[in-house]
């Protein structure tokens, strides 16, 4: 068990620091922006959407490693689904990393390796800022996304 825990933190660490999909999409047709009050952390996602499937997903911001593996795993995670298999993909890893419900872990590929999050509520937050941020892009929701409630 500890050579995953082992491998799942490289792989994290990876993706912090060479960040796949960064930098803006031009051809967007979507697009959403997200914020963490708590850490900083801030980003947008970039979504292209073509006949209903996620044709291209990029993002760009700055934050923490996890903040930023996960928009990695995740923009990396979403080419070529449906909105439908995106939101399902986005409950299953939010299920993960809350320890909610269990998920169906084989769905969700290298985006498993971000499940260790969950014993660290504080940093829930940064893994799932992308994926609120990806919601509202899908819906496209004009004001900004927090990771906090709003009076």
């Amino acid at each position: 068990m500890a050579d995953l825990r082992d491998l799942y933190q490289e792989l994290i660490i990876d993706h912090g620091r060479r960040p796949r999909n960064f930098g803006p999409l031009p051809q967007a047709n979507r697009r959403a922006d997200g914020f963490n009050p708590l850490c900083g952390d801030r980003l947008t996602v970039y979504l292209r959407m073509a006949g209903g499937v996620i044709a291209d997903a990029r993002f760009e911001g700055i934050g923490c490693a996890i903040s930023t593996a996960s928009a990695s795993l995740m923009t990396e995670a979403l080419k070529g689904k449906t909105v439908a298999e995106a939101e399902a993909l986005f409950a299953g890893f939010h299920a993960l990393v809350t320890g909610v419900a269990p998920p169906a872990v084989a769905t969700l590929g290298k985006l498993t390796a971000l499940a260790g999050v969950r014993e660290f509520p504080a940093r829930v937050k940064c893994a799932t800022l992308a994926w609120h941020t990806l919601e509202a892009a899908l819906h496209e929701e004009a004001q900004a996304v927090s990771t906090e409630e709003t009076p």
